[in-house]
Protein backbone atom coordinates (compact mmCIF):
# COMPACT_ATOMS: atom_id res chain seq x y z
CA UNK A 1 0.00 0.00 0.00
CA UNK A 2 1.31 3.57 -0.72
CA UNK A 3 1.25 5.27 2.12
CA UNK A 4 3.83 8.68 3.53
CA UNK A 5 6.72 7.62 5.62
CA UNK A 6 6.38 10.50 8.33
CA UNK A 7 3.99 13.32 8.20
CA UNK A 8 4.17 16.68 9.75
CA UNK A 9 0.39 16.78 10.78
CA UNK A 10 -1.31 13.83 11.64
CA UNK A 11 -4.87 15.32 10.92
CA UNK A 12 -6.03 17.20 7.62
CA UNK A 13 -8.90 19.48 7.21
CA UNK A 14 -11.15 18.16 4.46
CA UNK A 15 -10.60 20.86 1.79
CA UNK A 16 -11.88 21.76 -1.81
CA UNK A 17 -11.71 20.16 -5.35
CA UNK A 18 -12.66 22.74 -7.10
CA UNK A 19 -11.52 23.79 -10.35
CA UNK A 20 -9.26 21.84 -13.04
CA UNK A 21 -5.57 19.99 -12.84
CA UNK A 22 -2.87 22.78 -13.36
CA UNK A 23 -0.20 20.14 -12.72
CA UNK A 24 0.54 16.46 -13.23
CA UNK A 25 -2.10 16.52 -16.69
CA UNK A 26 0.46 15.11 -19.31
CA UNK A 27 1.86 12.18 -20.41
CA UNK A 28 5.58 12.75 -19.11
CA UNK A 29 7.01 9.08 -18.43
CA UNK A 30 5.09 6.69 -20.49
CA UNK A 31 3.20 7.06 -23.85
CA UNK A 32 -0.23 6.18 -22.84
CA UNK A 33 -2.01 7.58 -20.00
CA UNK A 34 -5.20 7.90 -17.65
CA UNK A 35 -7.34 10.68 -17.49
CA UNK A 36 -9.10 11.86 -14.50
CA UNK A 37 -12.62 13.10 -15.98
CA UNK A 38 -13.83 13.84 -12.30
CA UNK A 39 -12.96 15.18 -9.21
CA UNK A 40 -12.64 12.38 -6.02
CA UNK A 41 -10.81 11.10 -3.56
CA UNK A 42 -8.52 8.17 -4.10
CA UNK A 43 -8.29 5.72 -1.91
CA UNK A 44 -4.28 4.00 -1.78
CA UNK A 45 -6.64 0.63 -2.09
CA UNK A 46 -7.83 1.92 -5.27
CA UNK A 47 -5.26 3.04 -6.38
CA UNK A 48 -3.14 -0.30 -5.71
CA UNK A 49 -6.10 -2.68 -7.27
CA UNK A 50 -5.90 -0.61 -10.50
CA UNK A 51 -2.08 -1.11 -10.22
CA UNK A 52 -2.66 -4.88 -10.22
CA UNK A 53 -5.45 -4.81 -12.71
CA UNK A 54 -2.91 -3.23 -15.37
CA UNK A 55 0.28 -4.99 -14.30
CA UNK A 56 -1.48 -8.34 -14.49
CA UNK A 57 -2.73 -7.73 -17.54
CA UNK A 58 0.71 -6.71 -19.24
CA UNK A 59 2.12 -9.78 -17.83
CA UNK A 60 5.99 -8.79 -18.31
CA UNK A 61 6.22 -6.51 -21.06
CA UNK A 62 6.07 -2.38 -20.35
CA UNK A 63 6.46 -0.09 -17.62
CA UNK A 64 3.74 0.96 -15.32
CA UNK A 65 3.79 4.65 -13.62
CA UNK A 66 1.63 5.50 -10.57
CA UNK A 67 1.33 9.86 -10.93
CA UNK A 68 -0.89 9.80 -8.08
CA UNK A 69 0.33 9.50 -4.29
CA UNK A 70 -2.58 9.15 -1.26
CA UNK A 71 -1.03 12.17 1.27
CA UNK A 72 -3.99 13.03 2.78
CA UNK A 73 -5.23 11.40 5.76
CA UNK A 74 -8.69 10.55 6.73
CA UNK A 75 -10.16 10.01 9.72
CA UNK A 76 -12.82 8.79 11.39
CA UNK A 77 -14.87 8.05 14.98
CA UNK A 78 -15.35 4.45 15.97
CA UNK A 79 -18.79 3.11 15.64
CA UNK A 80 -21.60 4.05 18.35
CA UNK A 81 -19.17 6.94 19.52
CA UNK A 82 -21.55 10.01 21.44
CA UNK A 83 -20.75 13.28 19.11
CA UNK A 84 -18.19 15.30 20.16
CA UNK A 85 -14.87 14.62 22.11
CA UNK A 86 -12.37 15.68 18.83
CA UNK A 87 -11.73 14.38 15.72
CA UNK A 88 -11.42 10.88 15.04
CA UNK A 89 -8.32 8.84 14.32
CA UNK A 90 -6.56 8.57 11.08
CA UNK A 91 -8.49 5.82 9.12
CA UNK A 92 -7.25 5.50 5.55
CA UNK A 93 -5.36 7.71 3.02
CA UNK A 94 -6.11 9.21 -0.23
CA UNK A 95 -4.82 11.21 -3.18
CA UNK A 96 -6.87 13.98 -4.21
CA UNK A 97 -7.47 13.79 -7.83
CA UNK A 98 -8.81 16.89 -10.35
CA UNK A 99 -10.16 16.73 -13.84
CA UNK A 100 -7.55 16.32 -15.79
CA UNK A 101 -5.01 14.65 -14.17
CA UNK A 102 -3.03 12.09 -15.00
CA UNK A 103 -3.04 9.25 -12.82
CA UNK A 104 -1.39 6.15 -14.93
CA UNK A 105 1.16 5.84 -17.74
CA UNK A 106 2.57 3.40 -19.37
CA UNK A 107 4.93 2.39 -22.08
CA UNK A 108 6.59 -0.70 -23.66
CA UNK A 109 3.19 -2.26 -24.94
CA UNK A 110 1.00 -2.02 -28.01
CA UNK A 111 -2.14 0.44 -27.88
CA UNK A 112 -4.26 -2.07 -27.84
CA UNK A 113 -3.10 -3.85 -25.02
CA UNK A 114 -2.10 -0.17 -22.89
CA UNK A 115 -6.25 0.69 -23.96
CA UNK A 116 -7.06 -2.68 -22.24
CA UNK A 117 -4.96 -2.63 -19.46
CA UNK A 118 -6.03 1.05 -18.33
CA UNK A 119 -9.95 -0.05 -18.92
CA UNK A 120 -9.35 -2.80 -16.32
CA UNK A 121 -8.16 -0.38 -14.26
CA UNK A 122 -10.72 2.21 -14.80
CA UNK A 123 -13.33 -0.56 -13.55
CA UNK A 124 -11.42 -0.19 -9.67
CA UNK A 125 -11.80 3.50 -9.62
CA UNK A 126 -14.38 5.44 -8.35
CA UNK A 127 -14.78 8.40 -11.12
CA UNK A 128 -14.88 8.48 -14.75
CA UNK A 129 -12.02 8.29 -16.79
CA UNK A 130 -10.16 8.99 -20.26
CA UNK A 131 -7.51 7.01 -22.27
CA UNK A 132 -5.41 9.16 -24.11
CA UNK A 133 -1.44 9.06 -26.07
CA UNK A 134 1.25 11.45 -25.27
CA UNK A 135 0.27 13.41 -28.16
CA UNK A 136 -3.12 14.11 -27.01
CA UNK A 137 -1.84 15.97 -24.01
CA UNK A 138 0.33 18.27 -24.81
CA UNK A 139 -2.40 20.92 -25.79
CA UNK A 140 -3.32 20.29 -22.17
CA UNK A 141 -0.66 22.95 -20.51
CA UNK A 142 -1.96 25.95 -22.68
CA UNK A 143 -5.74 25.49 -20.33
CA UNK A 144 -2.85 26.60 -17.33
CA UNK A 145 -3.59 30.05 -15.88
CA UNK A 146 -1.33 32.63 -16.84
CA UNK A 147 0.22 30.68 -20.37
CA UNK A 148 -1.78 33.00 -22.69
CA UNK A 149 -0.17 36.32 -21.01
CA UNK A 150 3.27 34.83 -20.83
CA UNK A 151 3.01 34.12 -24.57
CA UNK A 152 1.46 37.83 -25.43
CA UNK A 153 -2.21 37.25 -25.52
CA UNK A 154 -4.33 35.75 -28.39
CA UNK A 155 -2.95 35.20 -31.43
CA UNK A 156 -5.71 37.04 -33.60
CA UNK A 157 -5.34 40.49 -31.40
CA UNK A 158 -7.67 43.28 -33.63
Amino acid sequence: MLIPKRVKHRKQFRGRMTGKATKGNTVSHGEFGLVALEPAWITNRQIEAARIAMTRYIKRGGKVWIKIFPDKPITAKPAETRMGSGKGSPEYWVAVVKPGRVMFEMDGVAEEVAREAMRLAAHKLPIKTKFVKREDTAHLDMDAPGVNAKLGGEINEG
